[in-house]
């Protein structure tokens, strides 16, 4: 303990408010104050690392005991950081509800360092604040309209450069999408039946027969089918997504799937062929054991769960029922699944290992589409990588050329957007800070249990480390 002995001051003059006051030792104390500036610092600090509750666990740990109150207390406290000259600014929205509420982070990206959080991702309100801060030359974001638009009105100088990563992303979506809608070339290539397979005809034949029936009476079937027919009758009476979105409650994104999906089986054949069953490692054992005569479902399900097996027994029982009355047929060749698939188109020749490219070789040879798909993917990640985008007119014209629907769609995005994404492909500037921020946030949002409150949220995304 430290005892500290001040002066004391009496003011006779009779307008003053203020009849008596003590000195203040600077560093030490403060007017009104009931801790010194130096602990007050440390549970600022913990209280941006940890927000409330966590926070006042570790302060009491470490001999600062402090409610969480006080600790949100001391964070709104925090006064604003000046902002200053911005040249390069990143934004990006986060969510602080998903789906209803969201905000925006702005961030100078000479410094990586969040400058300011606004309440809402409108363009009027990201024109307004450039506004209000002139002087920014070069913005960073990603594919959204709203930011674009702002970055129009309220900065008509600067240069918009739109993010690598999304880009990659977006080429992403569409890839995949392609390898869904040409996945049947894929399961006819590797349907070549083996001469041990073509002794058993009828096995086979059940048991795919017997996939396909727990395949359509799954859930997510019948929800699929459900929620494309709710969205298409509404579409049918020309209603749009939002209003679509608001009838039924479901996502925007989930709505606009189903919205422009030219009928269901293109919504289930990714979920159909999009993962490996959890039952496929282990089906050549039970192919073995079956034929050897070991037929008792529940002493095989035993055996392939000692093996790392983590699936129900019911599906184990699915499974074998075809086979009750005939031997099982040696199992077929597992089809690449189309994640695993798209995952090979999009990754680097020298990042494969020697199978996948054995078995991307099989793919590309299955499917012309798919082998020009490939192509397609890999002059692009060229230009990405190396910022060659005065490239990109003659890669999206021939794409265009191509019999590639999901790819048109992505270059008509391009086209849409054109001057950021050349200058995405060309400039070294990208939104990576930004990014990392965003994570950051959700971080944040998870100490805070999921209610965070703006003011509070701002003061912690605009002063943490």
């Amino acid at each position: 303990m430290v005892r500290l002995q001040v002066s004391r001051y009496f003011c006779d003059a009779s307008g003053c408010a203020a009849r008596t006051f003590a000195e203040q030792i600077p560093g030490v104390s403060v007017r009104h104050g009931r801790r010194t500036p130096h602990l007050t610092r440390m549970l600022v600090d913990i209280g941006l690392a940890l927000a409330g509750r966590a926070g006042s666990r570790l302060a009491a740990t470490i001999g600062l005991p402090a409610g969480r109150n006080v600790l949100l207390r001391l964070v709104r406290a925090l006064p604003d950081r000046l902002i200053g000259a911005v040249s390069v600014l990143g934004v990006d929205d986060f969510a602080l509800r998903r789906g209803h509420r969201y905000g925006t982070i702005l961030i100078d990206m000479d410094t990586h360092r969040p400058i300011d959080v606004l309440d809402d991702r409108l363009a009027d309100t990201f024109a307004a604040w450039l506004e209000e801060h002139p002087g920014v030359t070069v913005v960073c974001r990603d594919r959204g309209g709203a930011y674009a638009e702002g970055a129009r009105t309220g900065a008509p100088q600067a240069i918009q450069v739109a993010d690598r990563w999304h880009l990659w992303k977006n080429l992403a979506e569409q890839v995949e999408k392609t390898v869904a809608a040409h996945h049947g070339c894929i399961r006819t290539a590797y349907a070549t039946p083996t001469a041990e397979a073509a002794d058993e005809p009828d096995a086979a034949a059940a048991m795919d027969a017997a996939a396909v029936d727990r395949w359509e009476g799954s859930a997510i079937v019948a929800r699929t089918k459900e929620r494309y027919a709710a969205v298409q009758a509404l579409k049918a009476q020309g209603k749009g997504i939002k209003a679509i979105r608001r009838e039924l409650g479901l996502a925007k994104e989930t709505v606009r799937k189903f919205y422009r999906a030219a009928s269901v089986d293109e919504l289930l054949v990714t979920a159909r062929a999009g993962r490996c069953s959890i039952l496929d490692p282990f089906k050549p054992f039970l192919h073995d054991a079956w034929n050897a005569g070991r037929t008792n479902v529940s002493a095989l399900y035993r055996e392939i769960v000692e093996q790392g097996y983590r699936g129900s027994y019911a599906t184990v029982c699915d499974y074998l029922g075809p086979f009750r009355t005939q031997t099982a047929p040696p199992p077929a060749p597992t089809v690449p699944k189309v994640r695993r698939i798209t995952s090979w188109l999009l990754s680097h020749p020298d990042h494969l290992d020697t199978d996948d490219q054995v078995e991307l070789k099989q793919v590309r040879a299955a499917c012309p589409e798919l082998d020009t798909t490939a192509a397609r993917v890999a002059t692009f990640a060229q230009i990405l990588t190396e910022l060659r985008g005065e490239e990109l007119d003659a890669w999206m014209t021939t794409v265009e050329a191509d019999d590639l629907p999901h790819l048109h769609r992505f270059v008509r995005g391009l086209r849409a957007d054109n001057a950021a994404v050349v200058n995405g492909l060309t400039l070294p500037h990208n939104s990576g800070a930004v990014e990392g921020a965003v994570n950051r946030i959700k971080m944040m949002k998870r100490q805070m249990y999921g209610r965070a409150k703006f003011d509070l949220l701002r003061k912690r995304i605009l002063h943490a480390a």
